[in-house]
């Protein structure tokens, strides 16, 4: 094992964030399943294309095209069991609008089963790791159906007889990423591979030796994520990519954050300022101020301040240029700039879930109504994806495991299945 490439398959990979970061740490990416036109889109011009870098080895018997889990399970069985046993790493996190506190949190949304598909898919390839990624809602239980329990649970007990399986909610802002995202992370490891100790606190081990060779220290804040970025710093031009919008002018990176994910060229995309109406920016202003003003930033407005400027919307925050950010989501008016009468751009965005400048998206910025069911813009994609920055130090540690189990031991573990405790 320790001779040559692991390989991962990405399961649910939305645009790639969670492969490019796996990618980033040397582990090598044979495929991905993804269902969304727009969000593969993105996940093929970044890491399919000639010459892109990183890039997938994808298979010749699986095309590059959208395909769902069911689908792709039911079309390669026969490819599949000529990969059993060859894949190391089983990664990806399946669709999480069931399971959201920030969405309506359905005990029978189909899109909650879709974990039952990836189990599925576990027992077909056999793979040495499992890695998951999901919101905090994964672990909660469906009030209005007890019988239901929660899914983290239902995981588990499919797993825990072949895998030693460990569970950790992780605040991602203890990894440098500039937010306060609070996510699920499952580890599971086949029972022939000898773990020290849970990985997660080998993980938490090694973090201040990842964030010192990238030159961060963790907490990253707002403006060190987005400052170079800044319409009065940096100007606008016409929109590359869309007929009648200004656009951000790509500035020179001011911080180690910003030149850590700096791009390789001045063709930046997804600069895309929006277009806001005179009265709305104004408004967009004030309520800056006032929140600057009485330190609120970071929360959601009161009811007096909704009143007062006639806002019904109740997620609105103002960002906090010292502070991480809070969770981005797929909704672009939800947080407002620490400085600047406008909501964040795309690329703002893509900034604090640690994607690299380079990395374009694909697809609608924005969608609404019946669409968002099957639509997947642009904003969506990024608030979706696992950070980069956080895949590339798991990717890291997953191979260390291996490798070092691989050189110390060709014996099976004791079969102790140990199961950390969740964070608060």
């Amino acid at each position: 094992m320790a001779s040559r490439t692991l390989k991962f398959v990405d399961v649910f990979a939305g645009c790639g964030g969670l492969s490019m970061g796996l990618m980033q740490a040397g582990l090598k990416g044979r495929f991905a399943i993804e269902n969304s036109p727009d969000a593969f889109a993105t996940l093929s011009t970044n890491l399919l294309k000639r010459g892109a870098q990183p890039r997938y080895c994808w298979p010749r018997w699986l095309a590059k095209r959208p395909i769902s889990i069911e689908d792709f399970i039911k079309s390669y069985s026969e490819e599949l069991s000529e990969i059993v046993g060859k894949i190391d790493i089983l990664a990806g996190g399946p669709p999480c609008q069931g399971f959201s506190a920030a969405g309506r949190r359905r005990h029978d949304d189909p899109r909650n089963k879709l974990f039952e598909s990836y189990i599925k898919l576990v027992e077909k390839i056999e793979p040495k790791v499992i890695l998951i990624e999901n919101v905090k809602g994964f672990t909660i239980d469906f009030k209005a159906s007890p019988k239901v329990g929660n899914y983290s649970q239902k995981l588990r007990k499919s797993l825990e007889e072949n895998y030693q399986v460990f569970e950790k909610l992780l605040d991602l802002s203890e990894f440098g990423v500039p937010q306060r995202r609070t996510r699920y992370f499952l580890l599971a490891f086949s029972q022939d591979i000898n773990l020290a100790e849970d990985p997660f606190v080998m993980l938490s081990k090694r973090l201040p030796s990842f964030l010192s060779t990238r030159k961060l220290r963790a907490p990253v804040s707002a403006a060190a994520a987005i400052s170079d970025l800044e319409v009065s710093r940096c100007g606008t031009r016409p929109s590359q990519d869309t007929a009648g919008f200004e656009e951000i002018a790509y500035g020179k990176a001011l911080t180690s954050f910003q030149k850590m994910l700096n791009s390789r060229t001045e063709r930046v995309k997804d600069l895309r300022l929006a277009r806001h109406r005179p009265g709305i920016k104004a408004r967009f202003a004030e309520i800056i101020e006032l929140m600057h003003a009485e330190g609120r930033l970071n929360t959601s407005i009161g009811g007096e301040i909704r009143d007062a400027f006639g806002l019904k919307k109740q997620a609105l925050r103002v960002l906090d240029p010292d502070r991480p950010a809070p969770t981005i989501t797929s909704m672009p008016d939800d947080l407002l700039h620490y400085a600047e009468a406008r909501t964040l751009t795309v690329r703002e965005n893509a900034r604090l879930q640690t994607f690299p400048d380079w990395y374009e998206f694909k697809g609608k910025y924005t969608t609404g109504g019946a669409r968002r069911s099957f639509e997947v813009p642009r904003f969506t994609q990024v608030a979706n994806a696992v950070p980069p920055l956080v895949a590339t130090v798991l990717g890291e540690l997953i191979i260390d495991i291996l490798r070092s189990s691989a050189d110390t031991s060709l014996g099976l573990c004791n079969g102790t299945v140990h199961i950390s405790e969740l964070a608060a």
